[in-house]
């Protein structure tokens, strides 16, 4: 029977793997599309979100059964229902990345944002597309280190988000009502994935390591709800 479980375990692993590395890249390519404002690349991402979709309800379904037929328990446990809770955690962010790239093909050939908001969002993009890269390699590994990482650093995208109401907020701000909208939209949008690497990495933390205290989420970081 643990022969079964482990082989089992192997095949939902190796499709978290490449969940994670499908939204890894829709997350470059929603991001390249933005700085460049590039089409091309926003299509990539939209079309693609349908293959995240269904690698999330494939792994959920494994789960789900592998639980009914083996009924683990202790570590095995923890790993299952977590592995339940990354596959969502990453359809999320893939569902996010496409509402980036519907926002530069909705406004394509213009940029969705102004001009002087472009080098707030390439720091957004920058930051963003960093935590993919760590994303991808804390799950191949199970890195607890890399997870650390990834909440550690949150505030940066925290503190920029926080520039871009600053921005729409201020005197400088001079675009049209549509453009206010898209820069808030996409502000959240790009901040709503940092959290949910986050949520990502505590998960990670938690199949390494099981509860730990000093690594409870000091404010609700909303994954349940957008």
């Amino acid at each position: 029977m643990r022969v079964i479980f482990n082989e089992e375990m192997k095949s939902i692993a190796d499709n978290l793997e490449h969940m994670a590395q499908d939204v890894h890249t829709a997350i470059y390519n929603a991001g390249y599309a933005l700085a460049n404002n590039d089409l091309e690349a926003a299509q990539k991402v939209i079309e693609g979100d349908a293959q995240t979709d269904e690698l999330e309800a494939t792994i959920i379904d494994q789960c789900v059964k592998l639980l009914a037929r083996q009924n683990p328990v202790a570590t095995d446990l923890r790993i299952v229902v977590s592995t339940m809770r990354l596959a969502t955690t990453f359809k999320r962010m893939g569902d996010l990345s496409k509402h980036i790239a519907q926002s530069v093909r909705r406004t394509y050939p213009q940029s969705p944002v102004p001009q002087d908001a472009q080098k707030l969002f390439a720091n957004m993009v920058s930051f963003v597309q960093q935590t993919a890269d760590r994303m991808v390699h804390m799950l191949a590994d199970r890195d607890a280190d890399i997870a650390k990482e990834i909440i550690e650093k949150d505030d940066v995208l925290d503190n920029l988000h926080k520039q871009v109401f600053d921005y729409v907020y201020s005197d400088e701000f001079n675009g049209t009502k549509q453009q206010l909208i898209n820069v808030v939209l996409l502000g959240r949008f790009f901040e709503r994935i940092g959290d949910h690497a986050v949520s990502a990495a505590r998960r990670v933390l938690f199949i390494v390591s099981g509860f730990n205290p000093s690594l409870t989420p000091t404010r609700d970081e909303g994954t349940d709800i957008d």
